[in-house]
């Protein structure tokens, strides 16, 4: 019986980005999905279920932090948030938002897909995101 493939959904309002991760993750075996709206992706993540959320900050309608909060509340799904601000103030606040990993753009395609199947690796083996969250050996 064959494993399959890792659903990912993206949510990136410009439609290069999109289209270069489809093709890009597409070619890796993943499942993927996209759109450039940001209400659109919340409905789809919602109906669909993905395995995993690759997702823009900066986007008309809903941004990023929205997304993020919106999707922890029925949700946890791995998401990853790829945005081209580099600001340590806003990678922590959409980590606290609910994100479980954060790059900057461009990201070199071999760090993203080690990314995605970390979180995927991870969430499939049912271990927090954090390696340094694990119980302490008892005494």
């Amino acid at each position: 019986m064959s494993k399959m493939p890792t659903r990912i959904f993206v949510i990136d309002d410009d439609t290069a980005v999109t289209d270069l991760l489809s093709v890009l993750l597409t070619s890796q075996g993943f499942d993927v999905w996209a759109t450039n709206n940001s209400t659109d992706g919340l409905t789809h993540i919602r109906e669909k279920l993905p395995d995993l959320v690759i997702l823009d900050l900066m986007m008309p309608e809903m941004d990023g932090w929205e997304i993020c909060r919106a999707v922890r509340t029925f949700s946890d799904v791995p998401i990853i948030v790829l945005s081209a601000l580099n600001d340590p103030s806003m990678v922590a606040s959409v980590l606290d938002a609910g994100a479980d990993d954060y790059l900057t753009k461009p990201t070199p395609s071999r760090v993203l897909v080690a990314h995605i199947n970390r979180l995927v690796n991870r969430k499939a083996n049912g271990t927090a995101t954090d390696p340094t969250l694990r119980p302490l050996p008892a005494s």
